[in-house]
């Protein structure tokens, strides 16, 4: 959710340090997705570098971390940790090799995996909903959005995409200028929308959770909720994504991650008050003030939390990328997901299996 549109000089060195990942990664021939570390020499992982987002979608991660459900599993394993406000952010993080494992978005996991040729893998799912189209209410219909300003959280993120491709299916063409026929999308960090929301510079966003949740509580109403676009109702917000080479070397610092992540799942599952409490209690110690009791309560409605990343959606999701024009062309998944270890997890847990949905496939 910037104002700014910013290319920064690093960009270029990440997408330098992106082909020597992709051809390290293939020039070792690495193992196939689902069959991770299989074959190969594998080692304890002295620390892993764990990457998410300050928000609610992001919920199994600030629990596990919170709770030190991932310190728990990880045991002898140092987990170090850093949030980021969007997905591709984190991504450039990840594949400049600066994180091992990112809970993040599905547009910029499906981009990573394309541009770095295969340096990243989807393991698992963490949460899907819980991301909506929040406007002025005086907005009720698409084409009063013509000549408004609409933020999205960065360029290419998984809300940016949801956006545009809306946008284009309701026949409002996109504008980076103020134009009276047309839909300005600004890029704008998460608390910055807010502001310029509350002082009616902006007509609102398409937010992730906890922030379309704030600007209702501002006075915001629902144009659009990203759930009624998608068969069942279910599409993945946040998926988790890890460098391909950590994964080979540490398939097991990898499966207790998971472990991790599904105890807090069940806390959620379990007791939602202390779940939402320990969600807001480290957003308060991230971001320096808690989110109002509220502005919780229904954002934790609007969610649905699952090791399932939902493989099935995801050509959608990288034809969407097309039509939004994140990417030019739509990415081949076929190896992206790797089910190793979220089915180890799952199976342990006496939990149904995920469905890979043949992204698990090479050929």
């Amino acid at each position: 959710m910037r104002l700014r549109s910013r290319v920064p000089i690093a960009l270029l060195a990440t997408l330098a340090a992106v082909g020597v990942l992709a051809s390290c990664s293939r020039a070792s021939d690495a193992p196939a997705a689902g069959s991770s570390g299989s074959g190969g020499t594998t080692s304890p992982a002295a620390e892993l570098r764990l990457g998410y987002f300050p928000n609610i979608t992001h919920a199994p991660a600030l629990i596990g971390v919170d709770k030190g459900y991932f310190a728990q599993e990880l045991g002898s394993t140092k987990l170090t940790t850093q949030t980021f406000n969007a997905g591709p952010d984190e991504v450039n993080a990840l594949l400049g090799g600066s994180l091992d494992v990112a809970f993040i978005g599905s547009s910029p996991a499906i981009n990573a995996y394309g541009k770095s040729d295969g340096a990243v893998r989807l393991i698992a799912g963490a949460a899907s909903g819980g991301a909506q189209l929040v406007v002025s209410k005086d907005i009720t219909s698409p084409e009063q959005l013509k000549g408004k300003t609409i933020a999205t959280p960065q360029l290419g993120n998984t809300q940016d995409v949801a956006l545009k491709k809306w946008l284009k299916a309701n026949n409002l063409e996109i504008a980076t200028a103020q134009d009276p026929n047309k839909v300005v999308v600004q890029n704008l960090d998460n608390p910055r929308t807010l502001d310029l929301f509350k002082s009616g510079q902006i007509a609102g966003g398409w937010l992730p959770e906890p922030w379309s949740s704030r600007l209702v509580d501002a006075g915001a109403s629902v144009l659009v909720d990203e759930r009624t676009l998608w068969p069942g109702g279910g599409f993945p917000t946040t998926v988790v994504i890890v460098r391909t080479a950590f994964l080979q070397e540490h398939p097991d610092a990898v499966e207790a991650l998971l472990r991790g992540e599904q105890k807090a799942i069940d806390f959620i599952a379990s007791d939602p008050a202390g779940a939402k409490t320990a969600a807001n209690n480290a957003i308060k110690a991230l971001s320096g003030s808690a989110l109002a009791q509220s502005v919780v309560d229904r954002a934790f409605t609007e969610l649905s939390f699952g090791l399932d990343p939902l493989a099935a959606t995801f050509p959608q999701l990288s034809k969407d990328s097309v039509t939004a024009g994140a990417t030019q062309k739509e990415t081949d998944l076929r190896g992206f997901l790797d089910v190793t270890a979220v089915n180890k997890v799952l199976a342990a847990a006496g939990k149904p299996q995920v469905d890979a949905a043949g992204l698990d496939k090479k050929s």
